[in-house]
């Protein structure tokens, strides 16, 4: 995919770079990323990878701009709080580089949508805030065979991987899946949100950063994916550390003995509907 003169001009530093060059700036600009949630880590995401030239960013948040969320949620302004979240970032990201085509979806991801939606994509970003959408879009993507960088945060600390299920790693046994990193969702009530116990909006920007790598890395193939590598940050103590993870063979996704197979256990129950009616 040819750049046009313009682009040459916006991404000359980028072309400058061996390991990215012409032929890794045309894969950013065919490729097609989801990022999952437009707020505190999808804000430095889609700001990087709108900038990075990625050619088409999918959004998808049914949530609004609040001013309390504007301490870590930079791609949004003072002005559009009370709009929602997707409108608002669309024309961040416009603004920023109108070469990126933004495609957005005003809603909460769930059984019925996911994997439709995710299916459209070549990658997928999660940056949600509840083990629910963090194991359906996990789940989604091995189910659709697509690359998930997921990221989450605490108060003042973490973490990051890259998760490919669906290929197998140099041993020749599946790369870990979320549910290799936990098995289960913890009971409800058991974890903080940030609305709860606070977080600083730095460490969203770093972990949402390293997020927006990861995922340049994978669309341009140039170093050492994070699959099979758990990446941990303590802003405390400023400290890194990778953990390797590895595949369980008894997860019930990709386990030797599965007993998940798709997305229904994710859908809502309906509503009974009396006798004789339709």
């Amino acid at each position: 995919m040819a750049l046009a003169p313009e682009e040459i001009q916006r991404y000359k530093r980028h072309l400058l770079l061996h390991d990215i060059g012409g032929q890794g700036q045309a894969k950013l600009k065919q490729a097609r990323v989801l990022v999952v949630g437009a707020g505190g880590l999808g804000s430095p995401v889609l700001l990087y990878l709108a900038a990075a030239g990625v050619g088409t960013l999918g959004i998808i948040d049914d949530d609004r701009v609040s001013l309390d969320n504007l301490q870590r949620q930079v791609v949004h302004t003072t002005a559009n709080v009370g709009r929602p979240k997707v409108d608002s970032a669309r024309e961040a990201l416009a603004a920023l580089n109108p070469h990126v085509v933004v495609e957005t979806y005003e809603t909460r991801l769930d059984a019925s949508n996911a994997a439709e939606i995710i299916s459209r994509y070549d990658i997928v970003a999660d940056g949600s805030d509840n083990f629910t959408t963090r194991f359906l879009v996990s789940d989604a993507c091995y189910f659709a065979r697509r690359t998930l960088v997921h990221a989450a945060v605490g108060p003042f600390d973490g973490y990051l991987t890259t998760l490919k299920p669906f290929a197998d790693g140099a041993d020749g046994k599946p790369l870990p899946s979320y549910r290799c990193l936990f098995p289960e969702a913890p009971p409800p009530g058991t974890v903080a949100n940030c609305s709860e116990v606070g977080v600083l909006g730095s460490v969203v920007g770093v972990i949402g950063t390293l997020q927006a790598t990861e995922v340049i890395k994978e669309i341009t193939g140039f170093g050492a994916s994070l699959a099979g590598r758990l990446l941990l940050y303590d802003a405390k103590d400023t400290r890194f550390e990778t953990v390797r993870v590895g595949w369980d063979p008894d997860n019930p996704l990709t386990g030797e003995h599965p007993t998940i197979f798709d997305l229904s256990a994710y859908a809502e129950p309906r509503p009974a509907v009396p006798a004789g009616t339709d």
